[in-house]
Parts: structure tokens; sequence; C-alpha cells
């Protein structure tokens, strides 16, 4: 399904509850009372799309992108918490038991039982959990335990937020619109169901194992990883997968890397792995052997039917994983298209893959400009930091404004990088990037 279509889709079921609403035929409100059960039909239906925007099904991020994806559903959280937030405060009408001449409701507003605990449950639980997803780097919890809370916060919030709907909604009332409310709810307990239960189930039949690790940098290492008895992982240069390396594949442990290798090296699969978190500080403990499990691929950092004259690469830290794997194919495919990689770190001894860059320059003449904060005296490369003059200073000659840049990095890179190079008259289709941190 086309990008637009996906777009036309998602708006279609945001707004089908005011539609159904209207089609109800009940009498209509003050304004605002109206306006206040409308921004609570929108953001239940924003809350239970979410569940499909989660950037673990392709049919969706490999469309749209998965820094749009993502993006979305940061976005939108926080759009159907500012919703949910108003919906009670902008009722006008007196709150009341129900009374015999107002059978529509139209005259009071009605929260008894289930209606009023779960409304009252869910209008607490949805600002934390969102302003946990907000500050989660902040926090001392392990990425798994944050993921595992995530989960299962917003399937309570879900839970609570349908039960009050159809106990105490005025509109939800109606048998369309409770059909409505239970189809997206299933469809949100599926996708779970499909992330946690069915794609671990086929992973199971598609085993993988650590060939090698090694460290190729500080604190940044190369893992290798063998498929067993099948034929590997299909994927497009610059793409990403989720690992699990040496758990069950029902658990939590797994992490998004970008494979640096390239299709045609083959079976094999390399990551570039930067010590970060829990898993990644134990990578000089996992031994060739180990079990692995994998997701993938994702990602639309892919340069297939991307025409431009010449590609820029633009890479701070271990962001150069997926540039190696875009670089690697390009020279198999002996593309002669030019090609310019800028490399940033803060160290030498934080570069990676050294011997891997050097053959880029032979092989495909792939030009290098490598940029470090803090050289060593002998240092012949750039200074400084990939920021918006040395971006200029690289780039801003007229030719290159029909070349394809394709960037990876911190998020502070990223913002500085693409707003330069808009700055300069590249075409924004002509940047391409994915992001996984935006606050």
């Amino acid at each position: 399904m086309p990008a637009i279509a996906l777009i036309g889709l998602y708006l279609a079921v945001v707004f089908a509850p005011l539609g159904l609403a209207v089609a109800s035929g009940r009498p209509p409100r003050p304004m605002m009372d109206e306006l206040a059960a409308g921004a609570g039909l929108v953001a239940f239906a924003i809350l239970l799309a979410e569940f499909l925007l989660s950037g673990r099904f392709r049919a969706i991020s490999g469309r749209v992108g998965m820094d749009v994806t993502m993006r979305f559903h940061q976005l939108l959280a926080r759009t159907a918490l500012a919703l949910a937030v108003v919906h009670p405060f902008l009722y006008t009408l007196p709150f009341n038991h129900p009374l015999p001449y107002d059978p529509t409701r139209q005259l009071t507003l009605t929260f008894e039982g289930e209606g009023l605990v779960t409304g009252v449950l869910a209008f607490l639980l949805l600002p934390s959990l969102v302003i946990l997803s907000i500050g989660r780097d902040k926090l001392s919890l392990r990425y798994e335990t944050w993921r595992l809370l995530h989960g299962i916060g917003a399937l309570a919030v879900a839970g609570l937020v349908y039960l009050h709907a159809v106990e105490a909604g005025r509109y939800s009332q109606d048998a369309m619109l409770r059909w409505f409310w239970s189809g997206l709810l299933g469809l949100a307990v599926l996708s779970l169901l499909v992330v946690y239960v069915v794609k671990p189930l086929l992973q199971l039949r598609r085993g993988w194992h650590v060939s090698a690790v090694r460290q190729v940098a500080e604190r940044t290492w190369e893992l290798t990883i063998a498929p067993d008895g099948h034929d590997g992982l299909a994927y497009r240069a610059g793409q990403f997968a989720w690992i699990n390396v040496g758990h069950s594949p029902f658990s939590l442990d797994e992490n998004p890397f970008s494979i640096c290798s390239s299709p045609a090296e083959g079976r094999e699969l390399r990551f570039l792995i930067k010590e970060l978190g829990d898993f990644t500080r134990s990578l000089s403990r996992v031994r060739p052997g180990t079990r692995v499990h994998l997701d993938g691929p994702h990602g639309h950092l892919t340069l297939e039917g991307r025409a431009a004259p010449g590609i820029a690469f633009i890479a701070g830290g271990v962001g150069i994983a997926p540039m190696f794997s875009l670089l690697g194919q390009l020279a198999h495919e002996k593309d002669p298209r030019p090609t310019v990689l800028v490399y940033g770190n803060r160290a030498a001894d934080q570069i990676a893959l050294g011997d891997e860059l050097a053959r880029l320059r032979r092989v495909h003449k792939t030009k290098v400009v490598q940029v470090l904060s803090d050289p060593p005296p002998d240092w012949s490369g750039e200074t400084g930091i990939i920021d918006a003059p040395r971006i200029r200073a690289l780039f801003g000659e007229e030719k290159y404004r029909d070349w394809l840049f394709v960037l990876c990095g911190p998020p502070a890179m990223l913002d500085t990088v693409e707003a330069m190079l808009l700055d300069i008259g590249v075409a924004p289709g002509q940047v391409l990037t994915e992001r996984f941190h935006y606050d």
C-alpha cells in the first residue's frame, strides 16, 4: 500500500468515531459538551491506532520510513494525551444520576460504577505512561524493563478507556460505535500477540548463532552471526534488525542494531555495536556458538530506486554501521557514481573498521573525510565536529544540490546537518535519515 494511502487510512480510522457519532442521530447538546465528547472519541481512536505504529510492522514502517513511523507514534501519543486531559473539563452539563425524563442523556451526564472508576484510572495512568516514555533515557530503568512497563501500561490504558467509553459514553452506547471500539481494541491486542508470540515462534524455526565477536574500536564491537540450517536473511543494504543474543525468543532482551555487512557478502550478518546499555556492555563475554534470534529486516535507509549523480554519507560514531553496508554493496555492484563519506568521532581510537575504510578508498574510490574533536598530535585529518560550517565547506558547491545525502548519527548532529543541507539548496527528498531519538 502506498504511503499516501496508509496516511489516508489512518486519518479515516481516527475520525471515524466522529462520523459514527453524528450518524447515531442523537439530538445535539451544547457546543462545549459536543467538543468534549469529540475530544474523547478521537483520543481513544488515536490510542488504539498507536499499537500499530510501534515500528515492528514492515507493512507500515517500510512504506513511510521508520523515522516517520516512530515520530508519528510519539507525537500522536502526546496529541491523544492532550485531548484526553481536556475531555472531562470541557463539559458544561451537570453530573447526576440518570433522570427518567432524560433517556438520551441530553440534559445530564452520568458516571456510575465501571464508567466512573475506569475513566479516572485511565485519566491518571495515561499521563504517567507518556511522561515515562519521554524521560526514559534519564531514568535508571533497563531498556527491557521500560519496554515491559510500556507495553503493559498501554494495554491497561486501552482496556480502561474501552470500559469507560462503552459504559459511560453517550455515543459509544450505540451498537455501531461499540463494535468499532471492539474491533480496534481487538487489533491492538492482536498486534501485541504478533510481536510477542507469533514472531518469536517463527524465530524458533529460523535460528542463528554467533560465529565471531571482535573489538574494532574503543568500546565498539563487531558481532557476526550465521544462520542455522536456512538461507539467512533477505535484506537490503542499510537496513537493521532486532537481535536477541543468548535468550529465549520470547524474552524482552532484544535490541535493534544496524547491519554493517552488505548482502553481497553472503549469509552471515555483521553488526557494529557500541557499549551503551546492559547488553552491549556484555559483548566481551559472548562466545561463538551462542544462540541468536533475529527479527528483521527493518528500516528504509536504502538506496534502491534512488537516482542521484552522487551520494554523500555523513555519520557520527556508531552511525557508521549502515554506511559500511551501503558502500560495500555499491562497491560490489561497481556503481560508477562518486561517493563521499564524512565520519566523525571524538578520538582516533574510536574509529571503527579502519581497514574497511582503506578498502573503500582503494576499491571504490570513496572520498573519506574523517573528523575528530579530540585528535592526537600526529592527526592529519579534519578537526572539530560535523557542524554547519563544515557541511557548507564540503558540499556548498552547486553540483552537490542534486546528490543524495544519507545521514546516521547523534540527534544533534542530524539536526544540524539536515538544516544546513536544506539551507544550501538540497531538496528534502534528497536527504535520507532514520531517527530513533527525538526529545
